[in-house]
């Protein structure tokens, strides 16, 4: 009986099973390091997630629109160098107004507008304070 048919049959089905082999190794390496870098990025998700929620805490409340006029950013600016409240006398100093009664009017009309828009306090009758 002559084998050598047969042995030549093994052969090529052990050489396509090794072809096989090397193949699906090359593709484990291709996944193992795209699962490397999947589970990198995660871990840098985590820790971005992390430091965004530990950061949220110190960032300001969202505060409304504020209406158009130009005095409103300089007002809020003026109650942020400030710790105490603010008369709208006080204001009117900090934005370099002349206290003339108009002015002052004015200005007291503009913070109590800020108060309604939940951005001031009006602590005492007059004293205005940023809201906590």
């Amino acid at each position: 009986m002559n084998i050598q048919p047969l042995l030549d049959a093994l052969d090529l089905q052990e050489n396509a099973a090794r072809a096989l082999a090397d193949d699906l190794r090359t593709q484990i390496d291709g996944l193992q390091t795209r699962l490397r870098e999947a589970e990198t990025h995660i871990e840098h998700l985590a820790i971005t997630r992390k430091t965004v929620t530990r950061l949220a805490d110190r960032l300001p409340a969202h505060t409304p629109d504020l209406p158009e006029h130009p005095d409103y950013p300089r007002i809020l600016a003026a109650f942020n160098h400030t710790t105490g409240p603010l008369r709208a006398k006080d204001v009117c100093e900090a934005l370099g107004h002349e206290l003339l009664p108009k002015n002052v009017e004015g200005t007291r009309a503009k913070l109590k507008r800020l108060v309604k828009l939940g951005i001031l306090t009006e602590a005492d009758t007059g004293n205005f304070t940023r809201k906590p």
